[in-house]
């Protein structure tokens, strides 16, 4: 229940001279998260916490908002969501445009994106092979500038054909109608193994591509000045949940399946997913999971500035680097005793 309804039945009762009963549920928050996708293992602490009580022990009613055709950084930089899931390169393209997004959470300390090859492809032993290949893509501005990077360090021109498939990016490249793609290690890869298409794929920060922020939770900065306590005690419980499935995985996935049964249809995905995030992508060096540096914001966002591909509200390119250390914020995480 959110604080002012509280307010108002405070003033009604005082007025008619009535009490609230001592025994009335406690005034809660309610906080809204937008998902970027169909819930899936990026998501997991959130529903961790939801589950256990983290939330409801903090005060808090999470209101999970599905993924719809809106991002996730439009609808919080205009107060349409709290939160919302977002990667390094989402939260880029909407500050540099002037939407009021910065990131507040590290879900995934380490890039989980990768080019992906059929795993039968001979043709292709390194990136350099990707020379004027087919790349199914999903049409955002950074991708050309990554692949170009990646196949030039490797020894190669750059030059490839680019077509935008979207979700159908990966399907296509199975059924060998595109040569490559970009999945997630944590995700698509292994869907493909499962399914007996198995991919071979090349990392990006091998092949001079900065690291970057592949999962991450942003807010607005008008909320977080509006109700810092409250955006505290949302992401000391939501740090909690993804303490929990680092350290519990497959209790951890159980129960996002269990909030998801029609959408994740495929266990294995899910266990193997948790297993991998809660042994290589969750934690940082400390140990810890949320806290984001501001090199890596300075490195994965100044690539994009030079490489041209950060534009303004009217679609004009940057002229001036970014203000790195303006896309994060550490300040309302729990800190460390």
């Amino acid at each position: 229940m959110k604080r002012w309804i509280v307010a108002i039945v405070l003033c009604v009762a005082a007025w008619t001279g009535a009490t609230v009963p001592s025994q009335a549920r406690p005034a809660r928050d309610t906080v809204s998260v937008a998902l970027d996708w169909t819930p899936n293992t990026n998501h997991t602490g959130i529903y961790v916490a939801q589950k256990l009580g983290y939330y409801s022990a903090a005060g808090i009613d999470v209101k999970i908002l599905p993924y719809a055709s809106t991002a996730p950084e439009t609808l919080v930089s205009h107060r349409k969501a709290d939160f919302g899931f977002s990667y390094s390169a989402g939260v880029a393209f909407a500050r540099a445009a002037g939407e009021d997004v910065t990131s507040v959470f590290a879900v995934l300390q380490h890039t989980a994106l990768e080019i992906g090859v059929r795993a039968d492809r001979t043709d292709i032993a390194t990136p350099k092979d990707l020379d004027g290949k087919t790349y199914a893509g999903f049409g955002t501005p950074d991708e050309k500038p990554l692949l170009e990077t990646v196949i030039r360090d490797a020894g190669g021109t750059g030059v490839f054909k680019n077509v935008t498939l979207n979700t159908s990016a990966y399907d296509a490249v199975y059924r060998g109608k595109a040569d490559f793609t970009l999945p997630l290690a944590t995700w698509e890869v292994i869907q493909a193994r499962l399914a007996g298409k198995p991919l071979k794929t090349f990392k990006l920060a091998r092949y001079g591509v900065p690291p970057e922020y592949s999962a991450l939770i942003a807010s607005s900065n008008a909320f977080l000045k509006a109700d810092p306590a409250l955006a505290r005690r949302f992401l000391a419980a939501t740090a909690r949940g993804y303490q929990y499935a680092t350290d519990h995985p497959r209790a951890a996935a159980d129960i996002l399946i269990a909030a998801n049964k029609q959408v994740l249809t495929q266990p294995k995905l899910v266990y193997q997913s948790a297993d991998l995030m809660a042994r290589s992508y969750y934690r940082d060096a400390s140990g810890g999971v949320g806290a984001q540096t501001l090199g890596v914001w300075k490195g994965y966002v100044g690539f994009l500035y030079a490489h041209h591909v950060l534009t303004d509200a009217d679609g004009k390119k940057l002229t001036r680097p970014p203000d790195y250390a303006s896309y994060f914020t550490n300040a309302y995480l729990p800190r460390k005793s």
